[in-house]
Parts: structure tokens; sequence; C-alpha cells
């Protein structure tokens, strides 16, 4: 028993091992029991399973008060709802690959499910790295929250451009070293067909197999705020990590009542854009008035008051503008706008 409590990134290890017990039963319990077949999920299925993971993500917060006191917990849920909001701009991108690739509503969650397994291995990766450094390092804060405000001003300026798939030089490249199938092969990643031109039989890949690498691609992408933002919040690699890992789960759960509503949500990547310029001066601020770390009570409300008032100017905005929707893929396969 005298492992449990080995540290491991400066929590027991036991924490770690509760905490990943839970989220493996939560994907044993997604896949084998819920999505065990192929369907489409819609509004009704995503609402429930994605309030189902918010509160697990919230409730998880007990655990953090009981073991780590009020401040961790602050930190937690501040660092939950961040991670949560930015990524928002993910849910995005996912529609636009999911609609040029044409993958149709009931293979969707597949994709969105074996990308998770990336993302909870990558995220671990960078998160690990990253509190390494600001341990030996710890004016690497200052570059995050630089990079943050850099970021923020950034996106202020180029919300309003979309994304053009096509246009990306890692799906041209993956194209040209990879056999890649025309048409999908049901749920398959990988199908094995003759070449055309020697008859031998040889391994291909499907759009589906293409779409997953793009979504785990841009997830990383937007990782590089993510993560950083996390960090100005607090160094913790255990609030960072789990903090991150239940947002995205119920996050991604969402994704199927959001696709059909984005075009709602048009304003909300200025409240993002103002969030990580908050966030990331959150840490001059505190230097400049001689305070430890800004507090973690002031951090969450004023996190909420910004979201908050994204969303309710891109509903009010919406609702009487005709804002085409970003695409999305209907069960035949069509792209639907």
């Amino acid at each position: 028993m005298e492992i449990l409590l080995l540290l491991f990134l400066g929590k027991p290890l036991w924490m770690w091992l509760v905490f990943l017990t839970i989220v493996l039963a939560l994907l044993v319990f997604d896949l084998g029991v819920l999505h065990k077949d192929d369907h489409e999920i819609g509004v009704a299925e995503s609402l429930k399973l994605s309030a189902m993971y918010i509160t697990l993500g919230v409730s998880f917060s007990a655990f953090i008060w009981w073991q780590m006191g009020a401040t961790a917990t602050a930190q937690y849920l501040t660092a939950f709802v961040v991670e949560k909001s930015l990524a928002m701009d993910n849910v995005f991108v996912i529609a636009l690959i999911f609609g040029f690739f044409a993958i149709p509503r009931e293979y969707q969650h597949r994709v969105l499910f074996w990308g998770i397994l990336g993302v909870i291995v990558l995220r671990g990766i960078m998160i690990g790295l990253g509190a390494t450094i600001v341990e030996q390092y710890h004016w690497v804060l200052y570059i995050f929250a630089a990079f943050l405000i850099v970021t923020g001003i950034k996106m202020l300026f180029v919300a309003d451009k979309e994304h053009k798939i096509e246009e990306n030089g890692l799906l041209r490249f993956l194209k040209k070293r990879m056999h890649v199938t025309e048409e999908l092969h049901g749920h398959s990643f990988f199908v094995r067909k003759p070449h055309p031109e020697t008859g031998q039989i040889i391994r291909y890949a499907t759009p589906l197999f293409l779409a997953l690498i793009m979504i785990e691609i841009a997830d990383l992408v937007f990782a590089v705020d993510s993560v950083p933002a996390v960090f100005t919040i607090t160094t913790d690699p255990y609030l960072v990590y789990t903090s991150n890992i239940f947002a995205i789960l119920g996050l991604r759960a969402l994704y199927f009542a959001l696709a059909a509503i984005l075009h709602r949500f048009a304003y909300l990547k200025y409240a993002l854009s103002i969030l990580l310029i908050f966030i990331g001066s959150k840490v001059f601020i505190a230097e400049a008035l001689g305070w430890e770390k800004f507090p973690p009570s002031w951090s969450l409300g004023i996190t909420f008051a910004i979201l908050s008032a994204g969303v309710a100017v891109s509903l009010w905005k919406t609702s009487t503008t005709n804002i085409a929707a970003v695409p999305v893929s209907t069960d035949d396969g069509q792209p639907r706008v």
C-alpha cells in the first residue's frame, strides 16, 4: 500500500488513480453501453450526456476540496470553466472538419470517442512538461501570460475569419503519403483493398481516419492556448490536468447539440479573446499590486461575467440576423448549412 502514497507530480499516486479510474469508467460506459452501436446522437441525448459529464466534473471539486482545500477548489473550478470555454472554438473547427469530409452523424461519435483517447495522452504530456518547466523556471509564467495577451489581441482581429480545411498543409501531406479511399467504409478507419495499378491487396485509410487525425491536430493547436491559460490560474499539475480532461469530455458530449446552433454563438469568439487577455493580465496585475496570486474567487467571477456577456450578446445579435450556420453533415453524408 505504500506505493499508493508515492508522489507523482506533487500528488500521491492514489489521487491520480482515483481520477484515471473515473475517466476510464466513463469511457467504458460511453462506448460499451451508451454507444456500442452506431447511431445518430440527437440534441436531447447530447444534452443529457453533457449534463452528466458537467455534473461529474463539478462534483469532482468536492474531492478537491476534501483533499486540497477551498483555494484549490476555486482554482479547479476556474480552470474547468476556462478550459471548457476556450474549447468552444474547437467545436467550430470539429464541425468544419466533419462537414468537409461529409462524415454522417451516426459515425461522428466514434471519431470523437477515439479522439479523446489521444487528448488524454497529449494533454498529459504537455501538462507534465509544462509543470516541470514552471517548477524549475518560475519566470516562464510571465512568458505564458504575455503569450496569452498577444493571442487574445490577435484573436480579436481574426475572430470573424473562417478556417479553410482544404488549405491545411497536414491534410495535403497525409493524402500524398497515404493511400486514402474516396468513400467511407462504414465506421472503419482502415480497409484492405486491391491497388488500382498492381492489384496487390494493401491497407487504405478512409476519410474517417483523416477526420480523426485533423481533429487531434486541431486539439493540439488549441491546447497551445488553453494549457498556458490554466497554468496562469494554478501551477498544480493535478488541478490543471483534471480540469482539462473533465472539460473536454463534457464539451465533446455537448458537440452534437451545439453543432446545430453554432451560428447563435458567432460573437462568443470575441468574449474568448477578452478572456485570454484577462487571464494573461492577471499575472502582471498581481505582481504590480504585490499580491502572491490574483484572488481565485475574483478570477472565477470575472470569467463567468465575460463569458455570460459573450453568450448574451451572441444570442441578442443572432436573434434578428440571419447568420449562416457552420456546415454539419447529414445522414446521407452531404454537408448541410
